[in-house]
């Protein structure tokens, strides 16, 4: 980024998680911000009123991405609801896995982050209203037989709760995480099923 392109908030977000992984939550600042941009931190200002307005739209901004790839799979997958929802729950897992292992100065802000966020709580419901969509295809479909498809989202959700919630990160790269994820997958599906 050179400071002869436009600021965008784009452009502010992309270096405010350069400036969150280099120095961490605590200490990052939009001065650092500004400065990593060539710009001064009233012209960042501008584009987000206050420090934690723009960590709010970093956490939004991540969370963001993960509900991008999972509605993908939603909207483009012509798979039965069964294998659909597989897909999803392991995409999920996967994308929290990776970011939890490649990128670990990022996730370890973007834990601080998201317990400060309130947008924490939409992402949720949104994911939620994602499972709920593949529960009620998989219904109409007569794949899937269950009284009340938000209930049964919900209970997806946090029955796998292991395999997304970053409270579990560290048990994420342990030998048998796969085998037992797909012992909760498998073990979900079968009681969804028609």
């Amino acid at each position: 980024m050179t400071p002869a392109d436009p600021l965008t908030p784009e452009r502010i977000l992309e270096a405010t998680e350069d400036v969150l992984r280099r120095y961490g939550p605590a200490k990052a600042t939009v001065v650092d911000v500004a400065r990593a941009l060539g710009v001064s931190h009233g012209s960042v200002y501008r584009h987000f009123r206050t420090k934690a307005a723009l960590r709010e739209a970093v956490t939004a901004r991540w969370l963001t991405r993960t509900e991008v790839t999972l509605t993908e799979i939603i909207s483009a997958s012509t798979e039965p609801a069964p294998s659909k929802l597989r897909h999803w729950l392991a995409t999920l897992f996967e994308s929290k896995r990776h970011k939890a292992g490649d990128d670990p100065e990022l996730f370890a802000t973007y834990i601080v982050l998201t317990g400060e966020s309130t947008v924490v709580e939409e992402h949720v419901r949104e994911l939620v209203g994602q499972l709920r969509e593949i529960i009620e295809e998989g219904v109409r479909s007569g794949q899937f037989a269950v009284d009340d498809a938000a209930v049964a989202a919900q209970a997806v959700f946090d029955a796998t709760a292991r395999f997304h919630d970053p409270a579990y990160a560290a048990e994420w790269q342990t030998p048998a995480i796969g085998a037992e994820f797909t012992a909760v997958s498998d073990l979900l599906l079968r009681g969804l099923r028609a």
